[in-house]
């Protein structure tokens, strides 16, 4: 007898992941119950492989097959379905390729200098320093953007905001003191309330990663 498909959209997702982070919280906010499976990277389950090519998280499985595995699509699927706070006012397609191309391409570097061995002329030290420059300046402009309006696309939180928070946080994780000691007030003033939001910490729960056979796990607003 075949298996019965899901009643509920199916999430692979990994807790710390910025890409999954952002689609958990456009789920949440738009009221969809979805079964979350908490993958570890170092084992990815098969079904995942087998949903997905691409193997990165998150990937949303629909009931009906359709696979979405692009974390600004996922939102956008969401918050098309339900957007009670208006988050698509603030799609704004530049800034997000700003935060996934340039930013997100200084990030990893600045994190991992390691992983580039035929970048950083085996000096990881100055090329993490680099690239953590780059980084830095991009946050300068948001930093003036955000000295106009609470969040980037206004004075509510948008799309915008949810899909740029992840990465910033990760940025600022990465050296913490040095990050709170920069002239950032703005910034440092937004990432805070994110922070400390009720949204961020209704995503942020720790699961078991999920395997074949487990009970399904709901992740519902």
């Amino acid at each position: 007898m075949t298996e019965a498909p899901p009643p509920f959209p199916v999430l692979y997702s990994f807790r710390r992941c910025p890409y999954a982070m952002r689609a958990r919280m456009a789920l949440w906010i738009a009221g969809e119950t979805v079964e979350l499976r908490e993958v570890k990277l170092a084992e990815k389950p098969p079904e995942l492989i087998e949903a997905s090519a691409k193997a990165t998280v998150p990937v949303l499985v629909l009931p009906d097959g359709l696979v979405i595995d692009e974390s600004i699509a996922i939102m956008r699927w969401a918050l098309h379905r339900s957007d009670p706070e208006g988050w698509l006012s603030g799609d704004d397609a530049d800034l997000i390729a700003e935060a996934d191309g340039p930013f997100k391409h200084a990030l990893d570097r600045y994190k991992y200098p390691v992983r580039y061995p035929d970048e950083n002329d085996g000096d990881e030290k100055a090329f993490g320093q680099h690239h953590r420059a780059k980084g830095l300046a991009i946050l300068e402009d948001w930093n003036e953007r955000l000295g106009q309006t609470s969040q980037l696309c206004g004075d509510g939180r948008t799309l915008a905001d949810i899909a740029l928070f992840p990465f910033v946080r990760q940025f600022a994780n990465h050296d913490r003191n040095w990050f709170d000691a920069l002239d950032l007030p703005h910034l440092q003033r937004w990432l805070e309330g994110h922070l400390a939001s009720d949204l961020f910490a209704s995503i942020m729960p720790k699961f078991t990663p999920w395997k074949s056979g487990d009970a399904p796990l709901r992740q519902s607003r």
